[in-house]
Parts: C-alpha cells; structure tokens; sequence
C-alpha cells in the first residue's frame, strides 16, 4: 500500500482518472495543483486557458506530446479557491476508450503532472480548509453507499451537520476550560469565576451530547454496512432456502440432507431503502461432528452479533428440543419466529408448542420458502423490527467506527471531569480532563490528528477522488 507523503501539500501538481476504470461512454481526468492550467496548455487546442472564468466549459481537443490529437474534449475550469481541492483545478470529459485514458494521462504526466495517490484530491480539500476530516471522510461514503439510507447519512455528513454537532460540542468546551483556567490563573487570590453548580450542569449537557452520537453507531454501523439478521434453527428446517428467497438468487447450497450448513454464509439486499446483511448459519442440533460443533458455535456468535434473528421452525417436525438454547441466544434481539414448510403441513402444529415458550409479544409468521409464500409478508416484517431510525439528509448518525471510538473516549474523560467536579477536586484535575476530551473530538474533525492517522483514512480512497 503506497503512504501518502503528508509534507508539501499542494506544492506540486496532480492527475489521475476520476470515473470508474475500465471503457465507457466518457472519462473524467482531473488535474489539481498549482500549475493545473499551464500543464493542461501545453496539450490543448483551443481557447487559452488563461483567458478562461472559473466555473465555465469549453470545447476543444487534447493532444499527445508529438501534437498529434488524442481526442476530442470538453474542459471545464475551476479555479482557486474555489474549487473541490480549494487549488486550481481542470477536469476533461474525453471518450471512455481505456486507451484514450491512458494516453490522455501519459501526454499530462510527461507536461509536468504527478500521477495521484488514492485520496489525494480529497487529502487536498482537507489541507486547504475546504473540508474537515469528517467531511472528507464522508466523501468514501457517498461514493460507497449501497442504500438510500447510507446515502443520506453520508450527504449529510459530508455537507456538514455532523461537523456542526461537533464544532457545538467543542464551543461548550472551550467555555468550560477557559473559566477553569482563570481560576488557575488566579488561584491565589481565591476568586472563582465559575459556578459550580453551572459548570456541573455543563459538564452533563456535554455528556449527554457525545452520548447521544456514540449510541447512534450502533445504527449507524447497520445503516452503512447491512442491518445483520441472522438465520438460525435446527438442520434443515430450510434456512439456506430461505436465504435464497429473500435474496432472490440460489446463493446457498440447499439439500435434504441434515447439517448441510458447516459455515455461515452471508450477502446483502436492500428493503425499503435499508440494506440488510443476512446470515445463513449451520443447523442447531447435538452434534458430535467437530466441524459440525465448529459451525454450531459460529451461529451463536453470529446470534450475539445480529440485530435481528429469525428463527426458522420446520412445521412437518415440530421439534423445540433446542428452543431453550436458542431463545437464551436471543435476549435483546428482535426476534422473529419462522414457521416453514407449511405447504407440506398447514396444520402448523408447531405454533401450539412454541406459544408457552416465546417471550410475550413475539411476531410468529408462516411461510413456504421453497414455494415462495408470504415472503414478501417476511420481508416487511423484518423491515418493521428492524427499528432503524428515519434517515434524511439532516440526519446526525455516526457511521464511522474511528469516530465511535474518539467519542467513547472523549465521554470518559467528561465523565471524569464530572466525578472530579462532584467531589470537590482541584480545577487543574478538571483542566485536564476537559482537554482530554476537546483532543478527542478534534481527532474526529482534524483539529488534531497524525500523519498515520491521515495516511490510513485517505489510502483506502479510490485514485481520483
């Protein structure tokens, strides 16, 4: 993996194919840097880039370094600072030839342009204030999103609503830390500037707003990457069948033969704009197969991991030799119970057996996976207990998990400075709590971050973004 050389931002000038690769109708190739328009001019025919406004498109041709011409191009100017990177920037629309690409990149590099890293657009954008790392981050989440949802936290990341929380957050705490460090300034005077009874009840405001973005991951995570919902019950009672339904394609292997199932198998679909991660697991019985054993206690790791289980019964046996077990797995779950094969048995006398054991309140839905019976019933059903937020583009959800990890971090040290506060301790405890807590959210933001930190977010971009 190439690391991105954090010095010199924006010294030298960069290119690179912004469109997906491979051949299309158009390619976009993107030039950012400080000599964008000089580089582009020594290989374009037609009107002189300097005479160009920002923000305007023009008609020309692009040529090769001999002169000869490459093709056809439409030219569009973005000049700084503004523009994505916040530097001058052109952009060519050329057809989508994959020779074409590679050539018109060649004729720019050999002009005086440098090939871009993966990210390094983006990496610009943040360097030149365009941008903070969260937003910037957000940019690999649109470009990523697999569902409406997904998408709309992303936009409103990326257009700043989270950033807005956080520069709240960090407003409130500099508050704080100012009026603490007065007193220290005058701690031999014996004046106090800050109420105590004030700064607690700030202190608890602050709390509770970082609480709030850190519980929102535990959505946010099922938003971005797929709600899991496990499918467990005992060998074949028809879970890779009806994982197959529900994904309308034969993904998993299906048989008659009992624990076929020795892994779990997992895919994705979106539902009403939600997408979900299904996870087809090995059959729940007594085995004494230790591969079989093995794949067993993947499916209760993937019980525990699960927002939502399905528990499929197969209504032909009836057999709730194993309901303790699984029921005991899914404490905290939704849980919704499957009964399958009903267009072989429509007596379902598994119903009357499980209604002493479920938990009071627990959807129970009959259905035929293989003949594709009330499947779509199912799906509005999982849909519905799913219990994810409404999303739109204003939505305030974290979705990353390093940002996750600095707001936990930074609700401890809140939480610190509260329990210093109520018993009493000196304002130098609290100043360094506080602190503690405004270099974790800047971690977030990039008011404070590493090299290595920068160098793992934007190498996992695509080149030209």
């Amino acid at each position: 993996m190439n690391t991105i050389d954090l010095t010199g931002v924006g010294s030298d000038t960069i290119c690179a194919v912004s469109t997906p690769q491979g051949r299309g109708g158009i390619a976009v190739i993107r030039v950012s840097g400080p000599q964008a328009l000089e580089i582009v001019q020594k290989r374009w025919q037609g009107k002189p880039l300097a005479d160009m406004s920002t923000h305007t498109v023009h008609l020309g041709q692009l040529t090769d370094t001999t002169g000869d011409v490459l093709d056809q191009v439409v030219l569009t100017v973005y000049r700084a600072p503004n523009s994505f990177t916040g530097e001058d920037v052109v952009e060519l629309a050329c057809h989508g030839s994959t020779w074409i690409q590679q050539q018109a990149i060649q004729t720019l590099i050999d002009a005086g342009c440098r090939h871009a890293m993966a990210g390094e657009f983006t990496r610009r954008a943040f360097a030149n204030g365009r941008m903070d790392l969260s937003q910037a981050e957000a940019v690999a989440d649109v470009i990523e999103a697999q569902s409406r949802a997904a998408h709309h936290v992303a936009m409103s990341q990326m257009r700043g609503r989270y950033s807005e929380e956080l520069k709240g957050l960090r407003e409130k705490l500099l508050h704080f830390v100012s009026l603490i460090e007065l007193e220290l300034d005058f701690s031999e005077e014996d004046v106090t500037f800050a109420d105590r009874g004030e700064v607690t009840a700030l202190a608890h405001e602050i709390h509770d707003l970082i609480s709030r973005l850190a519980d929102s991951y535990r959505d946010g995570n099922a938003i971005r990457n797929g709600m899991p919902v496990a499918i467990v019950g005992q060998t074949n009672a028809g879970k890779s069948t009806l994982l197959n339904a529900l994904l309308r394609d034969d993904r998993a292997l299906v048989s008659n033969i009992h624990g076929t199932t020795r892994d779990t198998i997992e895919d994705t679909v979106v539902m009403n704009g939600m997408l979900f991660r299904f996870i087809d697991t090995a059959g729940i019985r007594q085995a004494t197969d230790a591969v079989e054993r093995m794949g067993i206690e993947r499916t209760w790791q993937a019980i525990d991991k699960a927002n939502v289980v399905l528990w499929i019964v197969d209504v032909t046996s009836a057999d709730t030799s194993m309901a303790h077990d699984i029921l005991s797995h899914c404490k905290g779950k939704a849980l919704i119970v499957v009964l399958n094969k009903t267009d072989l048995d429509d007596d379902f006398a598994a119903r009357s057996e499980l209604n002493d054991l479920l938990p009071e309140g627990t959807p129970v839905v009959a259905i035929s996976a293989k003949r594709d019976a009330d499947i779509e019933f199912l799906r509005d059903l999982i849909v519905k207990n799913a219990s994810l937020p409404e999303v739109d583009n204003d939505a305030v959800i974290v979705t990353n998990a390093r940002h996750y990890q600095a707001l936990t971090h930074a609700r401890d040290a809140i939480a610190r400075a509260i329990t210093a506060l109520n018993g009493g301790l000196s304002g130098d405890l609290l100043d360094q709590d506080i602190r503690e807590c405004l270099h974790w959210l800047g971690e977030i933001t990039g008011t404070v971050t590493t090299d290595n930190i920068l160098a793992e977010i934007f190498t996992h971009f695509c080149i030209g973004k």
